[in-house]
C-alpha cells in the first residue's frame, strides 16, 4: 500500500526537458527523469556523461539552458537565494572527494553545517554530532584531524555531515569509488540504514554497476546525452539494449566503439611511410 501511495505523489526530483552546454559541447539533450519520495534511486553511466553534472542541477549549483529542474514541487533558480538556500537547508550532499574541511577536526567538520543553519546551544550541538557520529561507528574518532583519517573513515565522516539536519533528500557523488572491500561493505550499509532511519530519498550517482545495482530500489543509466534506460536492477540487468549491455556487463567494444574516429590504419601507415 505504501508503495502504490508514493506513486501517486509528486515527485521529489523532476527533470524535465533538459539542455545543458558546456561552451559548445552539449552535456544534456531533452532529458528526463523523475525521483520518488522514498528509497534509493540510483544514476549510472561511463565517465563523462554528466552524472555529478546532474547532481548540480539538482543542488542548484548549475542552471540547465533550456528545460527545468524541480525539487520538493519548487522550479530551481539560483537568482532567488533565500529559496533555494532553504531547498539546500532539506537536502544533504555528500561530495566525490568527501569535501572535508581540512583545519577543521572531526567534531567541527560535522557541526559546521548544524552551525551554520541552526541557532541550537553548544550542548545540544555535541549531542547531535555525537549521535551523527556513532551513526557511522566513528564516535572516537571526534578530535581527529581530517589527515589523520584513512579514506574509508573520511568518507564516513563525510557522511556524518551530510545527514547531521537529518535531510529529507540525500545526494551522493560516487560513494564507493576508492575504497577497500571492508570500507566498500560499510558504505553500503549505513547509505540502506540511514535512507531507513532518516525516511529519506537518495540519489547515488555512480559508476559502480556491483554495487550501484546493490543498493538501487530504481535505476537510471546516463549516455548520448540523455537517459538511455531505467528500470529496477532486475529490469535493466535483462535488458536486450545494447548499450545497456555493453554498461553492465562491461564489454570493451559495442555501441561505445574501442578505437576513437581515426583515418583508414593501412592508408594512414602508408602514407607516413
Amino acid at each position: 500500500i505504501e508503495l502504490a501511495v508514493s506513486h501517486l505523489e509528486s515527485p521529489v526530483v523532476a527533470v524535465r526537458n533538459v539542455d545543458l552546454f558546456f561552451d559548445d559541447k552539449q552535456i544534456f539533450d531533452d532529458l528526463n527523469l523523475e525521483i520518488r519520495a522514498g528509497g534509493l534511486s540510483v544514476i549510472m553511466g561511463p565517465s563523462g556523461c554528466g552524472k555529478s553534472t546532474l547532481l548540480a542541477l539538482i543542488g542548484g549549483r548549475m542552471v540547465p539552458h533550456d528545460g527545468t529542474v524541480d525539487v520538493f514541487g519548487n522550479q530551481v533558480k539560483t537568482e532567488d537565494r533565500r529559496k533555494l538556500y532553504g531547498m539546500r537547508r532539506r537536502m544533504g550532499m555528500m561530495f566525490q572527494s568527501n569535501a572535508l574541511l581540512t583545519d577543521l577536526n572531526v567534531f567541527e567538520n560535522v557541526a559546521f553545517p548544524i552551525r551554520e543553519n541552526t541557532d541550537l546551544p553548544e550542548s545540544l550541538i555535541r549531542k547531535l554530532v555525537l549521535l551523527k557520529l556513532e551513526q557511522v561507528g566513528l564516535r572516537g574518532t571526534q578530535a581527529l584531524m581530517p589527515s589523520e583519517l584513512s579514506g574509508g573513515m573520511s568518507r564516513r565522516i563525510a557522511l556524518a555531515r551530510a545527514t547531521a539536519l537529518d535531510p529529507e533528500l540525500l545526494l551522493y557523488d560516487e560513494p564507493f569509488t576508492g575504497l577497500d572491500p571492508i570500507s566498500m561493505g560499510a558504505i553500503v550499509k549505513l547509505v540502506h540504514e540511514l535512507n531507513e532511519t532518516l525516511s529519506a530519498t537518495s540519489i547515488i550517482v555512480t559508476h559502480d554497476v556491483e554495487e550501484g545495482l546493490s543498493v538501487a530500489d530504481y535505476v537510471y543509466i546516463l549516455g548520448n546525452r540523455s537517459v538511455l534506460a531505467s528500470g529496477t536492477p532486475d529490469e535493466l540487468l535483462k535488458s536486450e539494449q545494447e548499450e545497456v549491455k555493453q554498461f553492465l556487463h562491461g564489454q570493451p567494444d559495442g555501441p561505445v566503439p574501442f578505437h576513437y574516429p581515426a583515418k583508414d590504419y593501412q592508408d594512414e601507415m602508408i602514407g607516413q611511410a
